[in-house]
Order: C-alpha cells, then structure tokens, then sequence
C-alpha cells in the first residue's frame, strides 16, 4: 500500500472510531486491524491523521471504545512479541501499535478518571499471560511494559540474530538469554554488536513508548509525587526479565555515542543519525528510571543478600549503585566528559560539527552517578579527570546565566558542584593551572581551576537572572567547602570574592533581609580558612585584603540604630530589586579589565517555552555540617550555627516600625558572632609593616608589595586556626521533587515535533512562554 493510500485509510478508520456511537465489540478484529495492519505510517504521520480534539472526544463520548483500542493495541504487541515478529508485516505492526499508543496514552493519563484504566485486570492477552494457576488475568500495563521489553530484544528487529537462533528457524522469545544481545559495548559486556540503522530505529520507538507510559507522573500534583510512580517501579523490578540488559544497553549506548565520528565536516547535515536519537532517548530512559524517593533509597540500601529482589526494589538503583571496576569507572566517566565537552568544541568551519542538544539530561545522570554510587564519586575525584567534568559545566553556568529559560541547568549545575565540593580531594584538584581556554565571556586571568570556578560564580551572582538569586548560598557554600585547600588565588580572583564582600556587606542588603547576613558569614569563612590553612601562597588575596580592609572595620562597625536601619530600608525601596546595579563593579577602580572576547552568552528567543520549578530547600537544609579533623576524617556535627538559624519574618508583610525592630533586634542577634578576629589580627600585624616598607623604600608599585607578602609569615601571631567544616549535601525531599520537576520539564519541552505531551494538562509543572 503506498504512503499516501495508507494515510487515507488510516485516517478514515480513525474518523469511523470517533464517530461511532455504539460501542465496538474486541472480538471485530476486521474493524481493529485497521489501525496497525498494512499501515506504513511514521510516528509524524500518526500525530497529524489523529488529532488531539478527536482522542478527548472519544474519551468522553464513547470510552469503551477507546478503552478497546488500547487493549487490542497491547494485545497485538503482546502476540507479536510472543511470536518473534518473523515477518515484515508484524514488525509494522508492531511500530504502528507502538506509535499509536504514544499518541493516545497522555490524553488518557491527563483525565483523573481514566488514571487507573491500565492498572485495572483485562480479559487474558496472548498465550504469555495464560500461565497463571488461577486464571487470574494481569493488568494491561504490565503486559504492555513486559512485551515492549520483550520487542527490545527481539532477533531481526531490535537486536543482531545469532547463528544459533536463525538456523532452525524463529526461535521462542521467552527462551532468549537477552544479556547476550546488549546493544552496545561498555559496562558489562566486551562485544561491539555491528551498527544498524533500522535496529536503532526501532529501539528508539519502543524507549519513546516506555518513558510516554512512565510520563503519567506528569498529571499528578507534585504532592502525590511521593507515591511512586507503578510504571518505572513495575519496569525497574525483577518482574522484568531484562532489567539488566536493558539497563546496561541504555547506559553503553548512552556512552558510548560519538557525535564527532570520524570528523568529517557537516556530515551530520548530510546523514541521518539514528544512534544520536537513540542514545538521547536512552539517556531519558535511564534518568527516569534512576529517579526515586528518600524513602525508598533508604530502603534500597538496608543490607541483605545482593542477589535477593523483592518487588518494591527499583533494580536499575541497585545495579548504578554496584558499579565498581576501575574499567567501568573509567570507560563511564571519560564518555561523559567527552559528551559534555562535545558543546565546547571549536572548529574552523562554523557549524561544521554536530553539537549534543541533551546535556542536561547526562548532568541528571552525572548526578545520579555521584549521589547513588560513591565509589563512582571517589573515583571521580582520585585524579584530575574531574576536571573534565568542571570546565563544561562551569561553560554552562556561564552561558546560561541571563537565559530565563535556562534557570534549572544552573541549578543542576551547581548541585553536582556542591556534591563534590562536600570532598577534600575535590578542593586539592582545583589548584591545577587551567590553560584549556573555552569560550567564556569573564574576565581573562593566569590561574588555577579555582580561580575559573570563584570568577564564573562572581559573573553568576552579578549579571544573572533574577532567578538564580536562590542559588547564592550554594555557591558559596562550595567556595567555602574547597577554600582550605586552595593553595594560591589569582589576584582576578581575589578581587572578585572582596567585590562580593562588598556588595552583601552594604548595609542596605544586610538589613532588608533576615537571612542576607548568611552570605557575609559564608565569605568571612572563606577568607578565614585560606589565612589560617594556606596563608603562605596567598599574597594576592592578602594584599586584596590589606587594600579593602575598610570593608571589614566597616562591618565590625555596622549601625544597628533605627535611624540608620531606616535610611538603609528606604534604599532598599527606591531600588527595584535586590538584583540591581549595585552588582556592578565599575565604580571599582581595582577591578581586572575584562577582556572578553566575541562570545556571548546565549539570548533567550521570544515565544520560547519553559516549565516551571519546584524552590529548593535553603542551605541548610540540602547540607550537613561536618569538621574535618587532623587524620582527615570527618566528624558530623549538629545543626547549631546560630548564624543560619531560619527565620519567618519578613520585612514586606509588616510596617515600617516592626520592620525596623524586627531587623535590629536580627541584627543585633548576629553582629556579635560575625567571625573578623583572624582578619583583624592580620591587618593588624601587616597593615603597619606594608606601610612601613612603602614609606622606607618610596614603593608605589604593588609588585614590590606583593613580593614583601609572599615572603611574609604570620606564625604564632595569628589565632588559633579554628576546625575546617565541610557542608555535605544530603538528600532529602525537596531536592528529590526539585529534580523530579526538572526532569521531566526537559523531557515535555524536547518533544514537541511531534508533540508528545504538549496542549495536555500537566500538572507536575507549569508551562510558559517567555
């Protein structure tokens, strides 16, 4: 049947099926086969003949019709895949079932009513579901997930048939070892199976049709999110004989994708790349699969016997988690970095190599990776192949600063930052030169990594969006985190974190909120912990501190009188935000110039759309206090900083009088504890000397300043250097549904040709065009 004879055809079995107004009985299978029997369509074609006004239409005026179209549409998989598909006429079969299902299956979960439909027991489906004792019937869902597994790793179809299995014919599916037909090598499994376009192809429609079943969480408020969703718990248990080999295809092919392949210039324009659309849907297979509550990974990781799986066990977890040969290691993180990196390559020709669109999703797998096997994070941070990871995600953060669109890739960002941050080693990594320059709009430097990451997070803080003012905390968090390590800060970088010192000790910022003064602490932390435990590297930050040690006798001076408490809250006022021009530095006389070259960061296009995200959990409560002690072990300590202690009041919902108490009485509550005293002694021992030597030897230039600081010494005239605390993340609800939400926003916004899910009403998170 020609293409266009079997779009007519198909289009006037759909106008037949909404037009009916008695029901059709399942046994008219003449009336059915229509739908998927000598139908050669593609899944474009299926999403234009079927439009989404008819499928609501059919949902509410004849629901046991639709209802039978989804039972016969398993039904076919289901015998299909129980027979092997020997023929090219059930493989479209197959492919027009699975396409069709894709298409009608999120206005199914988008109804309340219908939410149960695929869970509730049908009449018995194909000879695999006749192997219960009682007769009892299993629901649809399970026999739609099951034979679409099945169709995965089905000879000639989806997967390269052995020898052994095509000599004597069709062999019986359910007899097939599927952990010998992996589809990619890696993690696992040695062999390298020959690429196939029209495999991949199908791969790529039945993972499409696995994650739009998995999408039902979607139309659930993120309050009932903490159920877990039955569909990836069904797929992801040992009720599914490929867990393992589908876990490991998703994960190999994932990696091992080479966009670049041999490098010949625009080839991707010229050819098509089924295993790019592949491994991206195999990636959001992956990360789907991987997500779960607190609750049940607490449950996962109780001790008991490796090989024991009960059925609430998410098996993909278990197997990410017990990933632990150094091959594995280094095969996983290598291609990651490599893929992460790809957006950052620059080639003479414009355009001429093709770049990942799905970064976000493998930083989602990164950070599953890290949190869920920390033998994985150890290794990550054993050598300065972490720093593969460092530089393409600071590019991002970079890039995407200002982008309305991109706030959660900041975010995401960050966290994995935090996440590695929380480790000694990741801090003693950072003091190795960068020399790779990517393109970067910040102030050029001569440095370490750190500096790259303390000049990014300045250019975050002062020229992002408004959005990421959130995230403030955590990044410096992680500067504080790595700051006892960091064995010598550029004077660029130096600079940038006595700006911020700058900017959040002012007193109208410190007063217009109760927990502005969180950030002043984080940055005096910072500078305390490079005096006291790397002082001997550091002239630049010294010299920084020496030059604006007014801002430190200013803030152990801060007024806490209601006139100047007053004065401070009317600026507030009279400014739009607390993102405004006081981030710039160009009333700084000692900023760097900033050298940027022609990189810009990417402008967020009119009539984009964004979904919403869920706020994050403050600081405190994504992290964990602990203090490192002289061995290098941690001890975990209890929440009992004073200084980020919460506080509900808020300075917008009262007047004037109240506010000006309530923010005194704040004030006065944690003046008293702001940690100067290591930096006032320095100023005081050295402030003297430096002015000194300037006067004795007629110096004007800081060079020769700065040779006197390195060579300087404050030994036995400083404090006694306090304990270093380390912030570790910790996992916990919010961050769970932040992800959560996150996660499947980039899915939803991925898929809108066809559109998958667009126009449905979703409710995990709100859509909207910027």
């Amino acid at each position: 049947m020609g293409n266009s004879d079997s779009k007519l055809h198909f289009r006037k079995a759909v106008i037949q099926l909404t037009t009916k107004t008695q029901p059709v009985e399942a046994s008219e299978d003449v009336f059915w086969d229509q739908f998927w029997t000598d139908v050669n369509l593609t899944a474009q074609d299926i999403f234009t003949l079927v439009p989404a006004a008819e499928i609501r239409a059919v949902r509410e005026e004849s629901p046991s019709n639709l209802a039978t179209l989804c039972y016969k549409a398993v039904e076919r998989l289901v015998l299909n895949a129980d027979s092997g598909c020997v023929c090219e006429r059930d493989r479209q079969a197959v492919l027009s079932c699975t396409r069709l299902l894709t298409r009608i299956l999120p206005y199914i979960f988008e109804d309340p009513d219908w939410r149960g439909f695929f869970w509730s027991t049908v009449p018995k489906v194909g000879k695999s579901l006749d192997e219960g004792d009682d007769g009892s019937t299993r629901p649809l869902a399970e026999s739609l997930l099951t034979a679409i597994s099945d169709l995965l790793f089905c000879p000639d179809f989806t997967v390269e048939s052995h020898s052994r299995t095509s000599a004597d014919g069709p062999c019986d599916i359910q007899s097939i070892d599927s952990c010998e037909f992996i589809w990619e090598a890696g993690v696992g499994f040695a062999q390298t199976p020959p690429l196939n376009h029209t495999h991949d192809s199908n791969r790529a429609g039945g993972l499409k049709l696995f994650f739009t079943c998995f999408s039902e969480e979607m139309y659930q408020s993120p309050s009932d999110t903490h159920i877990p969703n039955p569909w990836v718990s069904f797929f992801s248990s040992g009720e599914n004989r490929h867990a393992l080999p589908l876990f490991t295809s998703l994960l190999n092919v994932v990696c091992a994708y080479d966009p670049v392949g041999y490098g010949i210039p625009y080839n991707h324009l010229m050819f098509s790349d089924q295993r790019g659309v592949l491994a991206e849907l195999a990636l959001q297979t992956l990360i789907v699969s991987l997500d779960i509550s607190k609750a049940q990974l607490e449950y996962q990781i109780f001790p008991r016997d490796m090989f024991q799986a009960t059925r609430g066990e998410n098996l993909f977890v278990n197997y990410l988690s017990r990933i632990h040969r150094e091959e594995d290691f280094h095969f996983i993180l290598r291609e990651i970095g490599r893929l992460l990196n790809n957006p950052l390559l620059q080639t003479y020709l414009p355009h001429s190599c093709k770049k990942i669109t799905f970064h976000q999703e493998l930083l989602v797998l990164l950070w599953k990776l890290c949190d869920l096997n920390k033998k994985f994070l150890f290794y990550v941070l054993k050598s300065s192949d972490v720093l593969d990871i460092l530089v393409p995600i600071l590019f991002y953060l970079s890039d995407c600063r200002a982008n309305q669109s991109c706030v959660g890739l900041v975010h995401i960002g960050v966290f994995i930052l935090l996440l590695l941050s929380g480790e000694r080693n990741f801090g003693v990594r950072l003091n190795k030169p960068y020399s790779v320059r990517v393109p970067m709009d910040i102030s050029v430097f001569a440095g370490t990594h750190a500096d790259l990451l303390i000049v990014v997070f300045h250019k975050i803080i002062t020229s992002g969006h408004q959005r990421l003012q959130p995230l403030y905390d955590c990044m410096l968090t992680i500067i504080v985190n790595v700051s006892p390590y960091l064995k010598s800060l550029s004077m660029v970088a130096a600079n940038k974190l006595l700006h911020l010192l700058e900017v959040f000790s002012s007193p109208w910022f410190l007063f217009c909120s109760p927990v502005n003064h969180h950030l002043v602490f984080f940055l005096l932390e910072v500078f305390n912990n490079i005096i006291q435990y790397q002082f001997d590297g550091n002239f630049n930050l010294v010299y920084g501190i020496i030059r604006k040690r007014n801002l430190f006798h200013q803030l152990a001076n801060l007024p806490t009188d209601v006139n100047s408490i007053q004065k401070a809250l009317q600026k507030k006022r009279s400014s739009n935000s607390t993102h405004n021009a006081v981030f710039m530095e160009t009333n700084n006389p000692y900023n760097t110039a900033c050298s940027e070259g022609p990189y810009k960061t990417t402008p967020v296009q009119t009539g984009t759309l964004n979904a919403s995200l869920k706020a994050m959990p403050r600081i405190d409560k994504l992290t964990e206090t602990s203090q490192v002690s002289e061995d290098g072990a941690t001890l975990l300590l209890q929440q009992s900083d004073s200084t980020h202690s919460q506080s509900d009041h808020s300075s917008e919902t009262q007047d004037t009088r109240e506010s000006i108490f309530l923010s005194k009485t704040l004030v006065l509550s944690w003046k008293s504890k702001l940690p100067l005293q290591t930096i006032m002694r320095l100023l005081q021992v050295l402030v003297p000397q430096v002015e000194k030597i300037c006067i004795d030897k007629g110096l004007t230039d800081e060079s020769e300043i700065l040779k006197f600081l390195q060579h300087g010494t404050l030994v036995g005239l400083l404090p006694v250097p306090h304990p270093i605390l380390i912030r570790k993340y910790q996992a916990n609800e919010g961050t769970a549904l932040w992800f959560r939400t996150y996660m499947w926003g980039i899915i939803y916004l991925r898929y809108v040709d066809p559109p998958v899910w667009y126009d449905t009403d979703v409710k995990l998170f709100e859509i909207q065009r910027i």
